[in-house]
């Protein structure tokens, strides 16, 4: 099997849709051995923010010396970045070899039971986290918590980084609900540290912990100003990712007794953190300016919003925005075009993007005096922007992804992989 013959597999896989249940799961990876049995986790859930969390936690224990385990999702360019070891992806025979070993597994499902893509993936990591011999693996969720794929391990510490509206098809459509699906990774005993401020939220994660025994820590808004945050050195931009930072630093001081750590690392570990396509600043050779950020939702969009007017405030960029047709694009709209010069739409390289006529209403009525115009790609869009100084790419992640391999901002190979990135609900 060659790594394109892999990759097709995959796609392959999401015939199968997206299923919200762990049996599946449970069962592959029980037929591949139950690696998670022999790791050591940190579960990540949340709404926005768990990617950076997940990055904060990686590179803290990275500069420990330790050997970590990080996977996530979705993919920005390559499928390697889901699944990696002290930051460096998944080699393409190491996917084959995974593809490989899970194939055979496979014919041991009914066809209607039939594992999915991100089942698949997941055990598939798992696999690999145990070969590679990580001390440590940063175990995002993919979609909410309780049902989700993930949540077939027993981690050290249980993290949720924030309870906003996103997915409530699937999730509920109150803070509550959503809260309980993410609660739903807070496992007996284990710690539990979250930033979740609403208190409807907050009191569900809390109720959870209570009923599972598991201490829970609490980290406020006004912890990200104190020290030592307030003079930390942050890579990564907007008030946000510090109160990502203190829920990271805490989740760290919890599990010390386990993983070792001092002060000192810890401050090494954030300053050095990356984390690309979330409120990402390219300078390129020309001298304009790119911002590019996922902000694939209202809560994302708002923070963009926020950090344009802390960090800009005297820039008027070009906004380049393409959104999903199951988010709030209304919302997002009204969040994010008010701070553009002028505004032009595209569509998502995705079957479940919105599209630029959609968003153009949205648009002009948030920013009367911007011109709003529709493109048919990205790749038009792009063009139309060579000569404007300053330009933020934002409204999905898979735009960023896709705005990323055409500009050449990424060392990942060109492939087409990008697509691996879409998912349906189970027929």
């Amino acid at each position: 099997m060659s790594y394109s013959d892999a990759i097709q597999f995959l796609y392959g896989l999401r015939w199968f849709g997206a299923k919200f249940g762990l049996a599946n799961t449970f069962k592959l990876a029980a037929l591949a051995g139950n690696p998670q049995d022999r790791l050591r986790f940190i579960h990540v859930a949340g709404t926005n923010g768990k990617g950076s969390t997940c990055a904060m936690l990686e590179s803290i224990y990275r500069a420990a010396g330790l050997r970590v385990g990080l996977f996530t999702s979705p993919h920005l360019v390559a499928f390697g970045e889901r699944i990696q070891v002290d930051r460096v992806p998944i080699e393409e025979a190491e996917v084959v070899e995974g593809v490989e070993a899970l194939r055979p597994l496979l014919k041991q499902f009914p066809e209607a039971e039939h594992p999915t893509f991100f089942e698949v993936v997941t055990v598939m990591a798992l696999r690999y986290f145990e070969a590679r011999r990580c001390d440590v693996v940063v175990w995002e969720t993919g979609l909410g918590g309780r049902l989700d794929a993930t949540n077939i391990v027993t981690p050290m510490a249980s993290v949720i980084t924030n309870i906003q509206y996103d997915h409530q098809k699937w999730l509920g459509e109150t803070l509550g609900s959503i809260a309980a699906e993410k609660a739903g990774i807070i496992k007996a005993g284990r710690p539990v540290i979250t930033g979740a401020d609403a208190p409807e939220a907050l009191g569900v994660i809390a109720a959870q912990a209570r009923a599972m025994g598991a201490p829970l820590t609490l980290v406020r808004p006004g912890d990200a100003h104190l020290p030592p945050f307030d003079t930390l050195t942050l890579p990564l931009l907007g008030w946000h990712q510090r109160m990502n930072a203190a829920v990271a630093w805490a989740a760290a001081r919890v599990l010390t007794p386990w993983l070792p750590i001092t002060e000192a690392t810890l401050r090494t570990g954030l300053s050095r953190v990356h984390w690309a396509g979330r409120l990402q600043l390219v300078a390129r050779s020309s001298g304009q300016k790119l911002l590019l950020d996922g902000a694939h939702n209202t809560g994302g969009a708002e923070i963009l919003a926020s950090a344009l007017r802390e960090f800009f405030p005297l820039a008027k960029p070009t906004l380049v925005l393409g959104i999903l047709q199951d988010k709030d694009w209304a919302a997002m709209c009204k969040a994010v075009a008010p701070q553009a010069e002028r505004i032009l739409l595209v569509p998502v390289h995705s079957e479940r993007t919105a599209t630029p006529r959609e968003l153009a209403g949205a648009c002009r009525a948030a920013n009367p005096l911007a011109p709003v115009v529709e493109f048919a790609s990205l790749g038009a869009a792009l063009e139309a922007t060579a000569a404007d100084p300053f330009v933020v790419i934002a409204g999905s992640l898979y735009l960023v992804g896709e705005a990323m391999e055409r500009l050449q901002l990424s060392a990942a190979k060109a492939g087409d992989e990008r697509g691996l990135n879409e998912w349906f609900a189970a027929p």
